[in-house]
């Protein structure tokens, strides 16, 4: 798992529950997409996005979102959400994520999501701060794992 996962700087561990399992006897694809989700509001924590988004009204909107199944997902599992920022646009960012099951131990989904930044004051699309452009930077520097609740790996 730690090579798979060395570039992304937020991972949190999830289980995987028995009602996430649809008729045909795996993980639901749509419960993927909220695995990326977990992940996402982990990263957006670990910057303070959503303090900075209280204070200025300002911040991430998704855009699109992808994800490629690589394995279907079965109870009785754990999986490690992983997600990095891969770059930074003038009014966006992109982030990539990793669906990882430590039943199988390997990589399970991979996807992408586009974020724009949105004034929600103003109802309108923005650019991108550049106090949130500089905390992405960091944290995608800092080189450090951080699960939920702020231990760190």
């Amino acid at each position: 798992m730690k090579e798979a996962l060395k570039d992304f700087p937020v991972i949190i561990e999830i289980p995987v529950a028995w009602g996430e399992m649809d008729s045909f006897n795996h993980v639901n694809n749509v419960v993927y997409f909220r695995y990326f989700e977990s992940a996402r509001i982990a990263y957006f924590d670990r910057i303070r996005g959503l303090e900075f988004m209280a204070e200025t009204g300002i911040g991430p909107i998704l855009s699109t979102t992808s994800c490629r199944f690589r394995l279907p997902l079965t109870y009785p599992d754990v999986v490690s959400s992983a997600v990095h920022v891969t770059e930074i646009g003038e009014d966006r960012f992109k982030m990539k994520h990793v669906i990882f099951s430590h039943r199988h131990s390997k990589i399970a989904a991979e996807g992408e999501g586009v974020l724009v930044m949105f004034d929600y004051n103003k109802n309108q699309k923005a650019p991108m701060p550049e106090e949130l452009r500089k905390r992405i930077i960091e944290t995608e520097n800092e080189g450090r794992r951080t699960e939920v609740g702020g231990r760190k790996k």
